[in-house]
């Protein structure tokens, strides 16, 4: 079992008096040498009022924060998690990638969804409604476009003619796509054009606010055996990644007996990884809190 930090959403929010005199890629620092496996940011360019005040978050631009923290680190991978396909052209978003993947020697993991604020996708030119199937074109886009071979592609969304993008990525045949949600689109999606999938413990409550199914722990295993029998029929490997995200605690003790206790039925279900949501309200908090679950999580053989 792997371990990934997700980089708390609530710290940008209060930025200045949450980093403190702290640098940023301390976070994955820290993570690298606690013996985490991936250190992830989410995506939200420009977020409406509404949803902020309805719980909703701020965050960096994944690539940015992510290329800091690869500068400062060697092993640890990197995942944007997750990356919404629609809020950018995916030439922009495979040029983005694969930069990044080469200059961090091949760490990048592109966690990618559908997205589901209609404000954020009008306020950015983007187009909702047909979201879902410009993110299947989008990912076979941007897979071709990551060969270095001259592009002559048609289809309704993202024709190419007579264009090669280079510098390929490190990794061949390109970054490995992981898919968010719990979704029945989702689980598609990775059953036939990707290569993980990113589920997340949810409550009903929590569905009405996210937009994407409730999923409990109990239920992961038969949805996994669902993409397994999905792949093998459609002739692709029946092994894939599974990084599930339980539910978030504030306490980082409560944090890591909860995960520690959950690795077995988790590993059992076919998880692959592991994510932890940090809820840490200062920069000092964070770091402690990844020193305290790598400790605890390597000591019952979790991370690595």
């Amino acid at each position: 079992m792997k371990l990934n930090f997700q980089f708390p959403t609530g710290s940008v929010k209060h930025w200045d008096t949450w980093i403190g005199a702290h640098e940023f890629a301390e976070i994955a620092v820290v993570a690298e040498a606690s013996g985490f496996d991936i250190v992830s940011t989410t995506d939200h360019p420009f977020p409406s009022e509404e949803w902020l005040v309805g719980g909703g978050h701020h965050a960096l631009d994944p690539f940015v924060a992510l290329s800091f923290m690869a500068a400062t680190t060697s092993r640890i991978r990197l995942l944007t998690f997750i990356l919404v396909a629609g809020y950018r052209n995916p030439y922009t978003t495979a040029k983005s990638a694969a930069s990044l993947d080469l200059l961090s020697g091949g760490r990048l993991i592109a966690g990618m969804g559908a997205g589901y604020q209609a404000n954020e996708f009008d306020v950015l030119g983007a187009s909702f409604d047909d979201r879902g199937p410009r993110f299947d074109e989008a990912i076979v886009a941007m897979q071709e476009a990551w060969t270095g071979e001259v592009i002559d592609r048609e289809g309704p969304f993202f024709p190419a003619h007579g264009h090669r993008m280079l510098p390929r990525p490190a990794q061949r045949p390109g970054p490995p796509i992981w898919i968010g949600g719990n979704s029945k689109a989702s689980i598609r999606r990775v059953a036939e054009l990707a290569d993980g999938w990113l589920p997340f413990e949810q409550s009903a409550a929590m569905s009405a606010i996210t937009n994407t199914p409730a999923l409990q722990i109990d239920q992961l295993a038969e949805r996994i055996d669902q993409i397994r029998d999905m792949r093998s029929v459609l002739g692709r490997s029946a092994d894939f990644e599974v990084c599930f995200t339980p539910t978030a605690r504030r306490d980082s003790d409560e944090t890591a007996d909860a995960v520690a206790q959950q690795i077995g039925p988790l590993s059992e279900a076919g998880v692959t990884h592991i994510s932890v949501e940090s809820k840490t309200r200062s920069m000092d908090a964070c770091l402690a809190e990844i020193e305290l679950l790598g400790t605890r999580l390597a000591g019952v053989g979790t991370v690595g």
